[in-house]
């Protein structure tokens, strides 16, 4: 699947350059010496391809600042993050363990709360809350970008970041409205359309990604190799239960499944709130 480019804007590159000196940041303190992470714009020729122990976090903002952000760090890049915080000597023999895989998510929270300090100052209070997640988003990323951590001439860390069409909105700064030209006492005047209508018009158009979630089960990393055709994963909702609507993770409604024309359906029965989504 090809990866959408690195965001030209500078705000895009910035949300990513503060995650990028929040890295350098935490791990010279754990480390001792300074260690740099640098933003690249393509995916480096040594990134591995994702695959099943790979470690996936999905970051979601809310405050200030609304979104959500993923992260893929491949097994070999999770075990160096966590061996630095966990003072362990990186050997070769070492396998990425669920300890390993706590460590590495310890480590990138701490380097979050480093990373909403620095936004502070232009969105205001952030708060940023980071989950391992099963495998890659339901939602579609708008915009991607690779971190290296570690001098291009050794073994980097690598990380994969991408961001959601919500954060990448919500980065983008509103443009200011051009000043209007002063009528004369004799000009007639002429209703023009609210500001807010002209806006919202300009994003009719825009496709956005809409996931039904039936339900969700926390499994082993053990659990999840051991699936096999026929095998039945329970959720933890029941049958009578409503479906949730997402729209870019967020939830939009409830409703119940229906078949129309020989197609799954959906029926609303609960929407939230215009500004809840």
């Amino acid at each position: 699947m090809t990866e959408p480019a690195a965001p030209s804007q500078p705000e895009f590159f910035q949300h990513v350059e503060a995650w990028a000196e929040s890295f350098a940041q935490v791990l010279g303190q754990i480390g001792g010496s300074p260690l740099p992470c640098t933003v690249l714009s393509e995916a480096p020729t040594e990134l591995a391809p994702p695959s099943d122990p790979d470690l996936w976090v999905v970051c979601t903002s809310s405050g200030g600042l609304r979104g959500e952000m993923s992260l893929r760090l491949p097994s070999a890049s999770a075990l160096r993050l966590a061996q630095i915080l966990m003072s362990e000597p990186p050997t070769a023999q070492a396998e990425l363990t669920a300890e390993h895989r706590e460590a590495a998510l310890e480590l990138l929270r701490q380097v979050a709360g480093l990373v909403a300090t620095s936004l502070k100052p232009r969105w205001g209070e952030v708060q940023l809350r980071l989950e391992p997640a099963a495998g890659a988003p339901s939602w579609p990323a708008a915009s991607t970008s690779w971190l290296r951590v570690g001098e291009e001439s050794s073994s980097p860390t690598l990380l994969e970041v991408h961001l959601s069409a919500a954060l990448v909105a919500a980065l983008r700064p509103e443009k200011s409205e051009p000043e209007k030209p002063t009528a004369s006492p004799a000009a007639a005047v002429v209703p023009t359309p609210d500001g807010n209508d002209i806006k919202l018009d300009l994003l009719m158009d825009v496709e956005l990604a809409v996931t039904l979630r039936f339900g969700s089960r926390r499994l082993l990393l053990r659990d999840v190799l051991d699936l096999t055709p026929g095998a039945v994963i329970e959720l933890d909702r029941q049958v009578e239960d409503p479906v949730d609507v997402l729209l870019d993770g967020r939830l939009l409604a409830c409703g119940e499944i229906v078949v129309m024309d020989g197609n799954y359906a959906l029926r609303v029965t609960e929407a939230a709130p215009a500004n809840a989504v």
